[in-house]
């Protein structure tokens, strides 16, 4: 699957674990006691990877300045804003939503599972969180310790609603020098 988008490779894994789904006998206690066991053991590596990740950014300590314009929220009329921050800060806050959106995820899970009963997204949820987790830039630069140029530069596009991209982040000089005399933002964030 070299050379496929991420997206589409999740719809492969999507499409081809709801068929193996079908062929699972859920009903049967000692299964779903595994495939409960393959979930947890899956959340339990992802929380390895971002403390690993955390401990390494620690480790790093970039107070390199960043400064980026960040795009208005979509459907309203605020303007975009100056960001001033660091690399630390700004990684820090990037595995700080990565953990945010892993805790929804085993939240909702749960829910689906233990309340609605559904089996299936047990499987699939074991395996597109995981490999979402190595896919990230954070991981990448951090844990894999590939350079932080071309599509790993930061600030990363933001991801909008349902993987679509949201408002572009522009870090380029024009862009921030309009922001600064329009005085958007600009301060430094801790």
């Amino acid at each position: 699957m070299v050379g496929l988008s991420p997206q589409i490779t999740n719809l492969i894994i999507i499409l081809g674990m709801m068929q193996v789904s079908k062929k699972i006998p859920f009903d049967d206690p000692l299964v779903l006691n595994g495939v409960r066991a393959t979930y947890i053991l899956s959340n339990l590596i992802i929380a390895a990877i971002y403390l690993y990740t955390q401990s390494k950014i620690n480790a790093k300590k970039d107070m390199t300045t960043l400064k980026y314009v960040e795009p208005a929220p979509m459907g309203s009329a605020e303007e975009p804003k100056l960001v001033t921050t660091t690399v630390h800060s700004y990684d820090m806050g990037q595995l700080r939503g990565l953990w945010k959106s892993q805790l929804m995820g085993v939240g909702m899970m749960g829910v689906m599972h233990l309340y609605f009963k559904y089996t299936n997204p047990l499987l699939i949820q074991s395996i597109i969180p995981l490999k979402g987790a190595f896919e990230g830039n954070l991981v990448k630069i951090h844990v894999f310790g590939k350079a932080a140029i071309g599509d790993l530069k930061r600030p990363w596009k933001a991801a909008g609603p349902m993987g679509m991209g949201g408002g572009e982040v522009k870090s380029d000089r024009k862009s921030i020098e309009e922001a600064e005399r329009a005085g958007r933002g600009g301060v430094k964030e801790e």
